[in-house]
């Protein structure tokens, strides 16, 4: 991937070594709770966590000071880097549609930290808070991608960012709130579940996008870049995690898609750079 050209986010927070201070806790059950909710019902983990610690007084929170990714951080400069160029590709998508893109901010942390949706934590991985309209990421996730999926390569770590980014511009298109509306009058739990798959598609789909639209402006992408992606959105597929810590599969358990549909939305989006080819509501075939 080559990020020479590409000019570092000044939205980049750097919370390493900072951790949360609160008035309440919340316990090793909530957290447990999160993750579950998660991955059976589609709900996004920081959001329960944050329920939960405002019902049990603990809402009031203040975070350490974040500064600014030491230059010399080779893996923040990356990042601040990839965030960059996913500014500048939906700043000119949204000017196109005659809409405003508003920057997101990405937070660095190691542990835990404080979010609008609740404390966020490592074991969570990458996750979007539309509430601040923060992306947050541990960066040991990315060592987790290459030890336990078997995936590296910085375009498969660029991914996992687009792919966040692209819930952020889900949110300022009123298509989360939509879906999130959807799955709270939803008549059953396959159904909210499928709801979510459908989210979490689209972000991959909104990610290829991203990739194709720099790449023509800015020619970031190499020889085995695309496979990387491809890669990488395999081995996080429903169906695949599912058999490696079931041994069976649930399809009515998914909530992000299996490994083929996660690659052919991602290669939807790479193939056409067209937000339009992205309407994985309308589309007949997942």
């Amino acid at each position: 991937m080559r990020l020479d050209n590409e000019q570092e986010s000044a939205n980049v927070e750097d919370r390493r070594g900072r951790g949360p201070m609160r008035a309440g806790s919340v316990g090793i059950g909530t957290i447990v709770l999160a993750l579950v909710a998660s991955y059976f019902f589609g709900l996004d983990p920081a959001t329960v966590i944050g329920v939960a610690t405002q019902m049990s007084g603990g809402g009031q929170v203040a975070q350490m000071p974040a500064g600014r990714p030491p230059a010399v951080d080779e893996s923040a400069r990356f990042v601040s880097k990839v965030l960059g160029s996913t500014e500048r590709t939906w700043q000119a998508q949204f000017q196109r549609a005659g809409r405003q893109y508003v920057d997101p901010k990405l937070v660095l942390f190691s542990g835990a930290t404080s979010t609008a949706c609740g404390t966020g934590q490592s074991a969570m991985g990458p996750f979007y808070c539309p509430l601040d309209s923060k992306v947050y990421i541990d960066l040991v996730f990315f060592q987790e991608m290459k030890n336990r999926f078997r995936v590296s390569g910085d375009f498969a770590q660029a991914y996992v960012i687009a792919h966040e980014v692209g819930h952020h511009v889900q949110h300022l298109l009123g298509i989360s709130d939509k879906v999130h509306a959807a799955q709270q009058a939803a008549r059953n739990e396959a159904q909210a579940n499928a709801l979510s798959v459908q989210l979490e598609l689209q972000a991959d789909c909104l990610a290829g996008v991203w990739a194709a639209q720099a790449n023509d402006a800015r020619q970031i992408l190499e020889s085995g870049d695309v496979e990387e992606a491809l890669a990488a959105a395999s081995a996080i597929g429903d169906d695949r995690l599912q058999k490696q810590s079931r041994g069976y599969v649930v399809p009515d358990a998914f909530t992000h898609g299996t490994s083929a549909q996660r690659m052919h939305w991602f290669n939807r989006g790479i193939e056409s750079g067209d937000m339009g080819q992205c309407n994985t509501f309308q589309s007949a075939r997942l």
